[in-house]
């Protein structure tokens, strides 16, 4: 297949975790909270080699998690998490020298702000007329959609393939905290919570394919749930249809660690076209059915 690519794969220096397996892995069970161990949750990086070792990722689950370390970068995640809220609309006008007061930064540093969120895809450049938001069309998240299946579900099998049992403690981890993430969400407790659900379930998703070595996929793999992160808030929260999240990654966590391949890339791949079936039963206004 064109996308196997040899890469160095996981340091295995790192001690696992004895996650406390009962029964085989699909009765897996974490004791992580029983034991009141510190959840450490280590990614492999693309970036990486063999010999170094993995960033670990904070308690929000990915590096974003990290204070911006740049005016550029602060702008960039701000706009960037404004516009997957729907602050601004989908083809809404940037205008630079609106959003430098809203953000609170030059006009040269917001400018260079939405040159990343254009290779993004989450804004368009228009030549001399400045930026706009991305639109966002029912066509486009079946692309989307399609093109995620997949990539992901080749990802999960070969991370599935290759990985080990340091692999197997990082998808434990993650899923332990996406689940304890979905529970306040399921509680309707406020905003923030979803927000930490997203975080979580980032890190899940990218989990379960660290140990694919193809960085190649892996990088587009992350490019396409960026892409639909804008689609999948609205299906989650206006939520079209009855559906049960949680038992969706259940079934996709079992089967990965039973090292079922073509269980987990089922399983996965319909956890993912169910939001496109969620999406498609949105009010028009909101998702454009043409480009």
């Amino acid at each position: 297949m064109v996308y196997q690519i040899l890469l160095h794969f996981f340091d295995v220096n790192a001690k696992s975790r004895d996650f406390g397996f009962t029964g085989g892995f699909s009765s897996f069970q974490p004791r992580m909270a029983e034991e009141g161990a510190a959840v450490e949750i280590r990614r492999y990086s693309p970036a990486m080699s063999a010999s170094s070792t993995p960033h670990p990722l904070r308690l929000a689950g990915s590096d974003e998690a990290e204070e911006p370390k740049t005016l550029v970068e602060s702008a960039y995640r701000r706009l960037r998490d404004d516009i997957i809220d729907g602050v601004h609309a989908p083809g809404a006008k940037l205008r630079v020298e609106h959003l430098k007061d809203r953000y609170e930064v030059g006009a040269g540093t917001l400018r260079e702000a939405l040159t990343l969120l254009v290779a993004d895809a989450l804004v368009v450049a228009q030549g001399q007329r400045g930026f706009r938001v991305a639109p966002i069309s029912m066509s486009d998240f079946e692309d989307i959609t399609t093109t995620r299946v997949l990539l992901e579900t080749e990802a999960l099998r070969q991370s599935i393939a290759h990985g080990d049992v340091q692999w197997e403690s990082q998808v434990a981890a993650a899923f332990h905290l996406l689940s304890r993430a979905q529970e306040k969400v399921g509680k309707r407790l406020g905003p923030q919570h979803f927000e930490e659900w997203e975080e979580r379930n980032r890190a899940f998703h990218d989990s379960l394919v660290a140990a694919c070595p193809s960085r190649w996929i892996r990088h587009f793999v992350q490019v396409l749930y960026r892409q639909s992160e804008r689609y999948r808030r609205l299906a989650l929260t206006k939520r079209p249809i009855p559906r049960d999240v949680h038992a969706e990654h259940t079934a996709i966590f079992e089967a990965t660690l039973d090292r079922d391949a073509d269980r987990a890339a089922k399983h996965l791949g319909e956890h993912i076209r169910l939001t496109l079936q969620a999406t498609r039963q949105l009010p028009p206004e909101l998702v454009q059915q043409e480009t």
